[in-house]
């Protein structure tokens, strides 16, 4: 099965989308890695769901990816006592570390952290942003504040202070006991949420070992703060418009989207944009024009991967849903403009073997050649040519189903798991195989090889060749 498009599909499993059948169902509409949300269901739930997407990887015939994506430190309101208050502008509000139940007066909140970050004059935002407060007093185990707007709380909703970091891991002891668990199963990506600091992804990557590739949610404007840092230890990066959205003022979004996916894509790293792509059609057969063109945008700034949240885990038209975002990205990448609007920023050639694969690209225009075929170890040569955006099909040929596995979410890479070769002579023969058997290419036609010598070692590619399908 070989996709039409480049942009990949990131589709979250839930009660909508954990059957077996549903998730064959998902990918053969265009679902290229399949998110296991651990905010909600339980490991047995999320342990049928990755064994169905294996089967469903087999039973389609290309390699599928499981997401791991852990909870991390969700902070939250303790109960009321009548399970909901009242509140007007003006209306004063304390906070603090008493279990006891609140009131309009007061209600708890679990976790010191917060008090240790409060300034005099911060907001509190509770329940994403519906209510806002404002600090006007502040100590160690409380904070008065006056509530700037909002009209009702309920228990357990979430708590946001945009503007500050705060001290608090970003690795829970849930976390821990998810990722052990995920580990285990043999998941493919691991994202880490709620990421403040390059020590988060740090301390990700050491509980990891190399078992699973690491993907950093940007979510928190602190972390704008030490991109690069964060970028320095991460696999891909999610542009998780949700959280980030609560914090950040509405216009600010677009701008930070367009400057994350720059970012990323200047690393050579895939970035995944996510939350509300097509959010109607948790109930809707349909998108909103709004939604598919937002959709659109994402893929003119050409970013890696799109992710179905809510539509596709608890959603009524979930196969449509995946379906529906195939049609778009698909459309958008057969518009005359979309390789110049997606190539505006265009990767700085910055290494030897960064040259080779931007020459790799530049060869691939002339109209005669198929697609291009990238022999990867790690995955890295694929990826290097996927940051060069090249709009024929690459190949990811390796002999890991780890390493094919993790290229699910790169942009316009086709992974195949090959037999390892040891012998330079073999790369013709079987890179032509493949573009073959994929329908990729048809004889006469000329297929451009990336690999790296010694043959079977991780490393930069240093070979560039050019050989034709053979005749029939």
């Amino acid at each position: 099965m070989i996709r039409a498009r480049r942009a990949r599909i990131v589709a979250t499993l839930g009660p909508a989308s954990r059957g077996a059948s549903k998730i064959q169902e998902l990918a053969v509409a265009g679902a290229d890695v399949f998110r296991v949300n651990f905010s909600h269901g339980a490991h047995d739930d999320h342990a049928r769901a990755i064994e169905a997407v294996r089967k469903a990887e087999a039973a389609v015939g290309r390699p599928l990816a499981v997401l791991a994506d852990l909870q991390g430190p969700k902070l939250r309101l303790g109960e009321f006592a009548d399970g909901v208050v009242r509140l007007t502008a003006g209306h004063h509000l304390r906070l603090d570390l008493k279990s006891a139940p609140g009131d309009a007066s007061r209600i708890g909140v679990p976790h010191p952290e917060v008090f240790a970050a409060l300034r005099t004059g911060a907001r509190v935002l509770l329940d994403d942003g519906k209510v806002r407060l404002r600090v006007v007093k502040h100590g160690a185990n409380f904070a008065d504040t006056v509530v700037e707007a909002g009209e009702q709380l309920s228990d357990h909703k979430g708590l946001n202070l945009p503007g500050l970091a705060i001290p608090i891991p970003a690795l829970t002891v849930k976390d821990r006991a998810d990722l052990a668990f995920a580990l285990k199963e043999g998941v493919d990506w691991v994202a880490l949420s709620f990421v403040q600091r390059a020590s988060d992804m740090a301390e990700l990557r050491s509980l990891v070992q190399g078992r699973a590739n690491v993907l950093a949610k940007i979510e928190k404007p602190s972390a704008l703060d030490a991109l690069d840092e964060i970028l320095d230890l991460s696999q891909a990066i999610m542009v998780a418009r949700g959280d980030l959205g609560v914090e950040l003022a509405p216009e600010e979004v677009p701008v930070v989207q367009k400057q994350l996916v720059r970012a990323a894509r200047l690393r050579g790293i895939p970035v995944v944009v996510a939350t509300q792509m097509l959010e109607s059609m948790t109930h809707s057969p349909t998108p909103t024009r709004a939604e598919a063109s937002d959709v659109a945008g994402a893929v003119y700034e050409g970013a890696d991967a799109l992710m179905l949240s809510a539509e596709s885990a608890v959603g009524e038209y979930p196969v449509e849903a995946v379906s529906m975002m195939d049609r778009i990205i698909t459309r958008v990448e057969r518009d005359p403009r979309w390789p110049e609007l997606m190539r505006a920023e265009y990767p700085v050639e910055d290494a030897d073997a960064d040259a080779l694969v931007a020459a790799a690209r530049r060869a691939a225009e002339a109209a005669s050649t198929a697609c291009l075929a990238a022999f990867t170890t790690t995955g890295q040569t694929a990826l290097r040519l996927a940051r060069e955006r090249p709009l024929q099909p690459t190949l990811g040929l390796t002999p890991s189903l780890a390493t094919a596995r993790k290229l699910a979410l790169a942009w316009g890479v086709e992974p195949r798991v090959v037999a390892e070769l040891y012998d330079p002579e073999d790369l013709a023969r079987v890179a032509l195989e493949q573009a073959v058997q994929s329908g990729l290419a048809d004889p006469g036609q000329r297929v451009l090889i990336l690999a790296g010598l010694p043959m079977g070692s991780p490393g930069a590619a240093n070979i560039l060749r050019i050989a034709h399908a053979p005749l029939r």
